[in-house]
C-alpha cells in the first residue's frame, strides 16, 4: 500500500536535504556560499567552510574564530543563524569549531606570513635621511638597512650636488651591506643617474666577493621620491639575489 502524502511528509521531516538549490546548475548549486557568507558575519567568526553531499545535505560545517568567544556560543550561533536565516536545522555534533588568539583576517595573516619569510631573505631598506653637513657645500647622507635580526647604519659625506649626493647614498648602502654580510665583501663601483624611456634611473654598479668568486653586480631604480633613496634601492637590486644566495 502506497503511503499517504502526510505520512511520507512526517516520515521525511528531518531528512529534507537542509541546503536547497540555488538555481540551476551554476558554480553553487546548493548555495553553499550564501551559507558560508551568513557564517562568517557571525561576532568571532574569522572563517567558515561547509561540506555537503552531493544531495545536498549538509555533512560538516567547519569555523575558525576568535578565542575570546566560547566555542559553545559559536555552536549555537551557528544553529541560531542558520535556522532563523535559510531555515536549516543542525545537528551540533557536525560542526567543528577552531580558535585563534590572532583577531586578523586570514587573508592578512597569509599576506604577513609571506612578507614575513620574503624580509628574511633579503636585505630590506629601512632609512635615509640627507642633511647638511658642518662644511658649507657639503651634505650628510645616512642609510640604515636590516637583513634578518641584524641591522646596520652608514653615513657619507658628499659635496652638496645630485651627482654626489646619489654617489653617497649608495657608497652608505654598499658599507651597510658590508657589515651585514661579515664573510663576503661588497664594494661600490659606481652609481649614476641615466635617461631611458623618458624617465630618469639610478644605475648602480657593486663588486661582491664571496670566497674567491669576485662578481660585478648591477641594479637600477626609477627615481621616484629622491634620487638619493633611488640609488639605495638600485644597490639592493643589485645585491639582493646575490646576497639572499649565500645565506
Amino acid at each position: 500500500m502506497t503511503p499517504s502524502k502526510s505520512a511520507q511528509e512526517s516520515g521525511d521531516e528531518g531528512q529534507r536535504p537542509p541546503l536547497q538549490p540555488g538555481g540551476g546548475t551554476g558554480p553553487d548549486p546548493w548555495g553553499v556560499k550564501r551559507a558560508e557568507n551568513l557564517l562568517t558575519s557571525l561576532t568571532g567568526v574569522l572563517s567558515a567552510s561547509v561540506v555537503v553531499t552531493p544531495q545536498g545535505e549538509v555533512s560538516e560545517i567547519h569555523v575558525l574564530t576568535r578565542n575570546d568567544v566560547a566555542a559553545k556560543q559559536v555552536v549555537r550561533n551557528i544553529e541560531s543563524a542558520l535556522m532563523a536565516q535559510l531555515g536549516m536545522k543542525i545537528d551540533h555534533r557536525k560542526i567543528s569549531v577552531a580558535q585563534t588568539a590572532d583577531v586578523r583576517p586570514i587573508e592578512q595573516l597569509q599576506e604577513d606570513a609571506i612578507s614575513s619569510r620574503a624580509k628574511k631573505r633579503v636585505v630590506v631598506f629601512r632609512r635615509l635621511e640627507v642633511r647638511p653637513a658642518d662644511r658649507p657645500q657639503r651634505v650628510v647622507v645616512t642609510v640604515k638597512l636590516s637583513f634578518g635580526d641584524r641591522e646596520a647604519e652608514a653615513q657619507e659625506l658628499g659635496t652638496d650636488t645630485l651627482r654626489n649626493r646619489v654617489e653617497a647614498a649608495a657608497r652608505a648602502a654598499a658599507l651597510c651591506l658590508d657589515d651585514l654580510i661579515p664573510d663576503n665583501s661588497i664594494a661600490l663601483e659606481g652609481a649614476q643617474i641615466i635617461d631611458a624611456f623618458d624617465r630618469k634611473f639610478v644605475f648602480a654598479a657593486v663588486h661582491g666577493l664571496g670566497g674567491r668568486e669576485a662578481q660585478l653586480l648591477t641594479g637600477t631604480c626609477e627615481i621616484r621620491e629622491s634620487a638619493e633613496r633611488a640609488a639605495v634601492l638600485a644597490v639592493l637590486n643589485a645585491t639582493n639575489r646575490w646576497v639572499d644566495a649565500r645565506r
